[in-house]
């Protein structure tokens, strides 16, 4: 079954990030104790590492960004979240569209169009080291969006959430913790227009030092990797 990884390496693309971190900020106490003391040769030197540092980083960072290569990935497969000793995945099992959501005499009438997709998250019990043992984990915060392929961006329809649970569509949170092996699902209701063509699922960390980590997806100019929702099977219970 296809899958994908962000980031690649992640044990050594985070030590990289807080190694570079913790060198800049020494660079910067240097900076500041030749300032302090009037000394050009601390100053100089403090700021020349600092300099070099940031630099050389933001070119290491650019240039893997730069030979990165757009993925889709099929209903079905996975995309998986290095999170250092474990890995979380997600995986879209169900995709449907409707003009409307609700019981007959409370529906909800979309503004172009609703498209529910229902996502699957997944504690990867093969990913844990030895040492970690069965304890939870509480996956990092969490975007979901639907692009289309003009690049507009659209999230989950608050409206269209909860007329989609009206149905009796259950759906767990992203952020509830999990067990090594546990799953859980969750709908997402999108309301776009009814022009919007060639849709795929967005799902993305939502920490923004991310997009300080070398080989992630939300670092600069990197590319993304998408869900398809065109294969996707109707998502259990059907809109009404």
């Amino acid at each position: 079954m296809m899958s994908e990884f962000t980031p690649h390496f992640a044990p050594v693309v985070v030590l990289l990030f807080l190694g570079t971190a913790l060198i800049t900020g020494v660079s910067l106490l240097v900076l500041f104790y030749g300032a302090v003391r009037r000394s050009s040769f601390f100053a100089k030197l403090g700021a020349g590492a600092v300099f070099t540092i940031v630099i050389g980083y933001l070119i290491l960072l650019s240039g893997v960004s730069f030979a990165s290569t757009e993925k889709v990935l099929p209903a079905g497969g996975w995309k998986y979240f290095c999170e250092i000793d474990c890995h979380i995945a997600y995986s879209v099992i169900g995709a449907q569209t409707a003009e409307a959501l609700g019981p007959e005499t409370q529906q909800t009438f979309a503004h172009g169009k609703f498209i529910i997709v229902r996502m699957k998250t997944w504690f990867d019990e093969r990913t844990i080291s030895s040492h970690r043992g069965n304890g939870l984990l509480t996956p990092n915060s969490r975007k979901v969006v639907l692009v289309d392929d003009t690049g507009h961006r659209f999230e989950p329809s608050a409206d269209g959430q909860a007329a989609f649970e009206r149905l009796g569509n259950a759906s767990t949170p992203l952020s509830r913790a999990l067990r090594p092996g546990e799953s859980y699902t969750t709908n997402f209701v999108f309301d776009v227009p009814k022009y919007a063509r060639g849709t795929r699922l967005l799902i993305t960390e939502d920490d923004p030092e991310t997009r300080l980590v070398i080989g992630h997806e939300n670092s600069l100019l990197h590319k993304k990797i998408f869900f398809s929702i065109a294969s996707a099977p109707p998502p259990g219970k059907a809109a009404q």
